[in-house]
């Protein structure tokens, strides 16, 4: 039977793309978005720098922000190296969407993309162009074709096995056979093509896109335990002898870096501890942090497996102690 055999977890944060010479400019853009506490409560930038500790200034030194970055490079390297060596016929790609295939005219609470290639872009959507200044703009890019867009491929088949499967068994997702005339695959996806895999030899992927960022319909982490669960027994009942892995783009805590928070979902993706995974509070899941729930959904999908490698950088950028939780795990 077929069966997933890999497990991964990676951040996807523009700040992952960025040089040594732009990490600090983060803190322009830090200084005008709108936070959240680690309650969950609105809070400006200059409420965060209030009450941030002292020895953030120092933390977010031009050196240690390199060091930071650097152990990062590494672990997005690591990763890189484990899916190459793990030989897939499939990745499942669970991510959020950011008004990139979804908009406000129709966003599922969980989507199956079943085309049979989907593409990446080398132009971004120009709301980004808008709202960012262009030095942001052009690190963003990264996640983007350099000259020409670029069309990977997708398991269609296993997408329209999974959609079927669902649908049979307590769960009914939206489905996409293309994108919008002119777009690409939003950053999520993008960021496996272009950061994570081998893209002299890309692995066909199933996208699965979770709206963990906008209300009133955001799933709950129960929910995406479950789905999880769900897509490892569909991906069992898949004819042949496949092998399949799935991936969790996102994450972890941002953008006000909640180290304890981000350890403790660590911890209880190798501990196996469901109960705590799916009762995570709704109030520390808003914003970036909502893309937590990705990694909640891939630990459902992978408690056959174990978590057999993690590593862990607080990414702080300013010193009100802004920035991502950065995360990177693999299960096998």
């Amino acid at each position: 039977m077929a069966k997933i055999v890999l497990g991964l977890g990676t951040s996807h944060t523009p700040m992952l793309l960025a040089s040594d010479e732009t990490l600090r400019r983060f803190e322009e853009t830090d200084q005008k978005i709108k936070h959240r506490d680690k309650e969950g409560r609105p809070a400006t930038y200059a409420e965060l720098l209030e009450k941030a500790d002292p020895k953030m200034a120092a933390m977010v030194a031009p050196a240690a922000l390199v060091a930071r970055q650097n152990k990062a490079r590494g672990a997005i390297a690591h990763l890189a190296e484990t899916l190459g060596n793990a030989k897939l016929d499939t990745l499942i790609v669970m991510g959020d969407d950011q008004d990139e295939a979804y908009l406000e005219d129709c966003r599922p609470t969980f989507a199956i993309y079943y085309g049979d290639t989907i593409l990446n872009s080398n132009e971004q959507h120009e709301n980004y162009r808008q709202r960012f200044p262009e030095w942001y703009v052009k690190n963003r890019q990264g996640f983007f074709e350099d000259k020409a867009p670029r069309a990977y491929p997708v398991d269609a088949k296993l997408a329209m096995h999974l959609i079927d499967w669902l649908m049979e068994n307590g769960f009914d997702p939206a489905s996409s056979k293309c994108m919008r005339k002119g777009e690409g695959e939003g950053h999520a996806v993008a960021y496996v093509h272009r950061r994570v895999m081998d893209d002299t030899a890309p692995v066909p992927v199933v996208p699965v896109f979770l709206n963990t960022y906008f209300a009133p319909n955001q799933p709950r982490p129960k929910r995406c335990y479950a789905l999880g669960q769900a897509i490892r027994k569909a991906v069992e009942t898949y004819p042949g002898n496949a092998r399949v892995g799935v991936i969790a783009s996102g994450g972890l805590s941002h953008f006000l870096v909640d180290e304890d928070f981000d350890r403790a979902i660590l911890k209880a993706c190798a501990d196996k501890d469901a109960k705590f995974l799916q009762n995570l509070p709704r109030n520390k899941l808003h914003a970036g942090s909502s893309e937590i729930l990705n990694w909640v959904g891939v630990a459902g999908a992978c408690e056959h497996l174990e978590l057999n490698w993690f590593d862990y950088v607080p990414g702080y950028r300013t010193p009100a102690g802004t920035g991502t939780g950065l995360s990177f795990a693999s299960w096998a």
